[in-house]
């Protein structure tokens, strides 16, 4: 279970000749509120470019560290990753959860994955593992590890994502300003836009037709939940638009365990998770999603 047995086999399988003259580093176990696997892929001529520090005080360190995004929100991290970044693309920010909690951001091609990061004095946490230090911490990271979860996602951290990136200093010039409406105020001027929390996954799904149960693979991006058969497929099965359901929740009708539905005017959805935890979180993802959309976002 958790995922161990995936990364515990390649440890025991793989050999420099059969990866590809990359040799495996024992598997590291993870934590991300349920177990998570990872393994290091040794690259002799990886680097990871940063100029940092390690005298001092441990925040001015981070500061110093290139791919360290203190003041970026979950919410922007995404829509960063999903725009600009690519599928292994990763970056390490300042987390809500407390003063010494941090999130590390993974693009994992059509969703951003958040891992928790904890630091006690000096050390860094990352799962069930301890860095002693900043250095060890990023080292680690140089070896490009490969992450994997619950949802049966690999995930290789590839390059880590600047906190700086060169832009052109070229602005349009203005031609036409002027007012489309009058007598509105400063209160009529309300921000928004759209929940980008996302998720991806394979869950089992009953037929429509046929009450048969198929595994496909889900993915959750804005208000779009896609079904694919299988991962590897571009093109989707079919598109749910999460506006027009009115519910999500646990079923007990199925005779499954770890199933709940999705409600929609012309039918009810039927997906079950390999783990309640796994079912749990897509469960609260949706709901949230729905939340968002109640309020207009």
């Amino acid at each position: 279970g958790c995922g161990e047995t995936v990364c515990g086999d390649l440890c025991a399988e793989q050999s420099p000749s059969s990866a590809g003259g990359r040799s495996f580093l024992p598997a590291v176990r993870y934590r991300r509120g349920r177990c998570l696997s990872a393994l290091s892929m040794n690259q002799s001529n990886t680097s990871l470019r940063s100029d940092y520090s390690f005298e001092g005080d441990p925040a001015d360190e981070l500061h110093s560290l290139c791919w360290y995004h203190h003041d970026l929100s979950r919410h922007a991290t995404e829509a960063l990753l999903m725009s600009n970044g690519t599928d292994g693309s990763y970056l390490l920010r300042k987390s809500h959860e407390g003063p010494n909690c941090y999130a590390l951001s993974v693009r994992a091609k059509d969703s951003v994955k958040h891992f928790q990061v904890n630091r006690k004095g000096d050390a860094y946490c990352f799962g069930f593992t301890e860095f002693p230090s900043l250095r060890e911490f990023i080292s680690h990271f140089a070896n490009q590890p490969l992450i994997g979860s619950e949802t049966g996602t690999l995930i290789v951290l590839k390059c880590p994502y600047p906190r700086q990136v060169e832009e052109p200093s070229i602005y349009e010039s203005v031609r036409v300003h002027t007012a489309m409406q009058s007598g509105r105020t400063e209160n009529d001027l309300i921000a928004n836009a759209p929940s980008l929390g996302t998720k991806e996954g394979y869950l089992v799904k009953q037929g429509g037709i046929i009450k048969n149960w198929k595994t496909r693979w889900f993915t959750l991006n804005r208000n779009e939940l896609k079904y694919f058969k299988d991962k590897m497929f571009e093109e989707p099965i079919r598109t749910l638009d999460l506006k027009e359901c009115s519910a999500v929740q646990f079923d007990y009708s199925q005779d499954k365990v770890n199933c709940f539905c999705l409600v929609f005017p012309e039918r009810t959805f039927y997906l079950c998770a390999k783990s309640g935890v796994e079912a749990d979180e897509w469960i609260k993802i949706l709901q949230w999603k729905l939340s968002q959309i109640r309020k207009g976002r």
